[in-house]
């Protein structure tokens, strides 16, 4: 990047205009950035003028944004290349399926050192079958980095300056701080994470959620019926970031790009309330897209479609019953009617009983806590126990070396956790409920951990588990453990 850094919008939107009320001040005010931010405007007639020179002499976007002013040093430019050419951040917050059009247009007309930022809240289709997150479209294209924007940011609430906050998924640590302080301001508030896959993910699923959140409404099923489908739509986005996108830490989704978004899209987003209208009017979804979003588009149902390709591709469809309903009432395939009927019988919901345990509660009596959630992974057992001094322990399932620091406690649980190719020591203090991590090396191992245990992985401290109210990391932690000494 040059000394000072140059930055372009492109897209001029709800959300894009929205955001360029913070960019462009920030432009304006931060001595890194160059005053002057250019945003790209798709020209349109707007009663005998055209948009550009509208929002050039008045500051408004009329059409997308009314009755707010941008800064005055964000200038629109109607013509794509000319608005992207000089810039060294380029943000992305168009619809998603313009992309790969706008990818092909900029190829080799930007500079070769630019970074980008999506602000995009969908999928696009692969070539051969299965889903392309838009960052990873850009920087294919594009030969340039792509980190995302994602959090709980209804556009015209943020217009209006009303505190937020939002998250920024992040892999390279040397551009972190630069798009923090682009965006960052008094009441936009920035936490910028690593893990960037799986923030773009959040921003959309959420959508397909908050389509079945809208039939909710449109059936007059209330609150509790709403809430139920929200929290099934929050356990499939983790097991969906789980299965095709392992590695993502559980950590994002209590982020503002997960359970923050997913909470106010389902209350106060496009998608909800197209949703709704789709049960009360029984018009077709494009009919609705048309008649109410002034020119905007749906990610929803688009998504749900993509999503469902790739289900339906590795016959997942009954693992995400949600979704798979979702997508298949956008399609006619099923009436709104056969929503709740779908999920009834949810994976969420299924519960195993315990055996009698004849040798706890007294003569044939029977364990405590009949009912467990199934987990859906078999987790190795911990069969080789730390040695102080040792270097490595070895049996017939494991082979790994590792690295022990001694507590001053007495009957600790010691638990083995793979990894990928690391594991790790998780001890935890009965009497105080501490978990402590101890980091090592694993050579060979069976599964994998779970998405919900990595969370707790990567501490070199001493963390409390989080007691999230949603059964997630109970469900995730059900390792059997064995009793060891620390000495």
């Amino acid at each position: 990047m040059s000394d000072k850094i140059s930055v372009c919008i492109v897209g001029s939107g709800n959300w894009g205009s929205a955001i360029a009320k913070i960019v462009g001040v920030n432009c304006a005010t931060l001595p890194q950035f160059e005053k002057c931010v250019t945003m790209y405007v798709y020209e349109e007639m707007i009663d005998g003028k055209k948009l550009t020179e509208i929002i050039n002499t008045t500051h408004e976007n009329v059409k997308y944004l009314p009755g707010h002013k941008l800064p005055e040093n964000v200038v629109a430019v109607p013509d794509l290349i000319d608005a992207c050419k000089n810039a060294d951040i380029l943000i992305f917050v168009v619809p998603h399926q313009f992309i790969p059009n706008f990818c092909k247009t900029l190829l080799g007309k930007i500079k070769p050192n630019a970074v980008a930022i999506s602000l995009i809240k969908g999928f696009d289709k692969a070539e051969g079958g299965g889903i392309d997150l838009i960052s990873h479209i850009i920087t294919r294209h594009l030969k340039i980095p792509c980190s995302v924007l994602m959090g709980a940011n209804l556009a015209n609430e943020v217009a209006q300056g009303n505190f937020c906050e939002t998250t920024i998924g992040c892999q390279d640590i040397k551009y972190a701080k630069t798009l923090r302080d682009l965006f960052q301001s008094q009441n936009f508030r920035v936490v910028v994470v690593d893990d960037s896959d799986a923030v773009e993910v959040c921003g959309a699923l959420k959508n397909i959620v908050a389509t079945g959140a809208g039939f909710v409404d449109g059936l007059g099923l209330g609150d509790n019926t709403k809430a139920a489908v929200i929290r099934l739509g929050l356990m499939e986005m983790v097991r969906f970031v789980d299965v095709f996108y392992p590695g993502s830490k559980l950590s994002t989704f209590f982020e503002s790009c997960g359970v923050a978004d997913l909470i106010t899209t389902c209350y106060g987003g496009r998608n909800r309330r197209v949703a709704e209208a789709f049960v009360k009017t029984g018009k077709t979804i494009a009919e609705l897209e048309t008649e109410m979003l002034n020119g905007q588009k749906l990610q929803g149902p688009p998504t749900a479609e993509e999503v469902n390709y790739m289900l339906k591709n590795k016959g997942l469809e009954d693992k995400f019953p949600l979704f798979t309903a979702i997508h298949k009432i956008c399609t006619n395939q099923l009436k709104v009617q056969d929503l709740i009927d779908c999920i009834r019988n949810h994976p969420e919901h299924m519960m195993k009983t315990q055996k009698s345990d004849k040798s706890k509660g007294g003569k044939g009596g029977k364990s405590a806590g009949a009912c467990v959630k199934k987990p859906s992974y078999k987790a190795p057992t911990p069969c080789c126990q730390p040695k102080s001094g040792d270097d490595t322990q070895k049996c017939k399932f494991h082979t790994f070396n590792y690295r022990v620091t001694p507590l001053k406690a007495k009957n600790v649980t010691f638990r083995l956790v793979p990894k990928g190719e690391k594991k790790e020591f998780a001890i935890m203090n009965a009497s105080s409920n501490n978990m402590y991590l101890f980091n090592g090396f694993r050579t060979r191992c069976g599964k994998g951990l779970p998405l919900g245990m990595r969370a707790l992985s990567g501490a070199s401290k001493p963390v409390r588990a989080l007691n999230t109210g949603l059964g997630v990391l109970a469900t995730f932690c059900a390792y059997k453990s064995a009793k060891t000494n620390a000495k």
